[in-house]
């Protein structure tokens, strides 16, 4: 009995048919026709279609096991890298043992880049790649779905809202990632549920008693159990921000309105601009492996916290932003010329919040450094 069924990611046994069920969905087709044939023939579906079909069977026809969809992966990671960034640099992955599992726990700023940076940088160190977790929320039309679980993506039911629901989805969550490390499966997670809108990393301790659960179970003392998950702390900096406008769109809105509700389609849009606009230099630090005695999930959200925020790499619009009085940044300089002009392209009104975004890092690092 598979009792992961319904989060895991697709075997190699599943993954020819979820090819094929791609291949044959219309908007997945549509959506291929749309970023890569002319505006005009895209849009007369008559001949798109057929012509996406043909060149996605021809591609992946043959696709039958997650490596070689892993492989597809990095190479279409390879064309992100070198259309959309100047570079993409990591830092402590050779500090890491290749042959250990790892549960990976990032700072959260694009959707689908960020495990997919730490896969490139993993892949590049000839190290396994992730599995990843995702929320369902995101998996409302199904060619997401399918691409998620071809991808060693995992479901995090956000959607179950009754207590006893929630708790039953995140046992089982927490028995899953517990499983697959000790199955030799790293985990890729984001430290808390949704990206940081206002570049304010921190790790919600809601989700290490998620991680727990499992520990509890087994009637095993917290810091004992966050010792055998091998966490590492990851710090994922871009030096220009993914989505930044529809981010201070978003904290605009709550802030003058209420409550914000995405419109239909407002992730699919939100991943395509990650994958597509200009990311300047992007670094992954790769921190130690926690070791200490930390007692309670406060304790353990506090120590990540503490890896994620002195490791996170500032770029010069970090210092710009902050205007910090220590930034080695000429004021003539081609960065200042640069950020400067990125953010004249911001309405008036949300170019506050923009800047913030690009300030907080900076902050943080003051006052992790102020609290010793």
């Amino acid at each position: 009995m598979d009792k992961y069924a319904d989060i895991r990611p697709y075997n190699d046994d599943e993954v020819a048919a979820s090819v094929a069920r791609l291949v044959a969905d219309n908007a997945f087709v549509d959506l291929i026709a749309k970023h890569n044939l002319p505006a005009w023939l895209a849009s007369i579906r008559l001949i798109s279609r057929p012509l996406v079909r043909q060149q996605l069977k021809r591609k992946w026809g043959q696709v039958n096991s997650v490596q070689q969809v892993q492989l597809e992966v990095v190479r279409y990671l390879e064309q992100i890298v070198n259309n959309t960034t100047t570079k993409v640099t990591f830092s402590g992955l050779d500090k890491l043992d290749k042959n250990q599992a790892y549960l990976f726990i990032s700072n959260h700023r694009d959707i689908v880049l960020d495990p997919a940076l730490v896969n490139f940088g993993l892949h590049q160190h000839d190290m396994n790649t992730v599995r990843i977790a995702i929320g369902d929320n995101l998996l409302q039309i199904p060619y997401i779905t399918e691409l998620m679980r071809l991808n060693k993506s995992f479901i995090v039911k956000r959607s179950a809202k009754a207590p006893k629901e929630m708790l039953k989805a995140l046992t089982q969550l927490s028995a899953y990632i517990y499983d697959s490390l000790i199955e030799g499966h790293s985990i890729w997670i984001a430290q808390r549920e949704g990206r940081t809108k206002d570049g304010f990393d921190q790790t919600d301790p809601a989700l290490l008693k998620m991680l727990q659960l499992n520990g509890r179970k087994q009637k095993k003392e917290f810091a004992e159990y966050v010792r055998e998950l091998k966490i590492v702390p990851v710090s994922i900096s871009y030096q220009y921000e993914p989505c930044a406008l529809a981010k201070a769109k978003e904290l605009y809105h709550k802030k003058h309105h209420g409550e914000y509700v995405k419109s239909a389609g407002e992730d699919i849009e939100s991943i395509v601009e990650g994958f597509t606009s200009d990311k300047g230099h992007v670094h992954l630090a790769f921190g130690q492996p926690i070791s200490c005695d930390c007692s309670t999930p406060e304790d353990l959200a506090k120590t990540i916290d503490k890896q994620i925020v002195e490791s996170f790499y500032l770029h010069p619009g970090n210092y710009i932003a902050a205007q910090h009085a220590n930034a080695v940044v000429d004021s003539e300089s081609e960065d200042v010329k640069a950020f400067a002009k990125r953010m004249e392209a911001i309405p008036e009104h949300l170019r506050d919040l923009v800047t913030a975004i690009y300030a907080k890092p900076v902050l943080r690092k003051e006052e992790m450094d102020n609290l010793g």
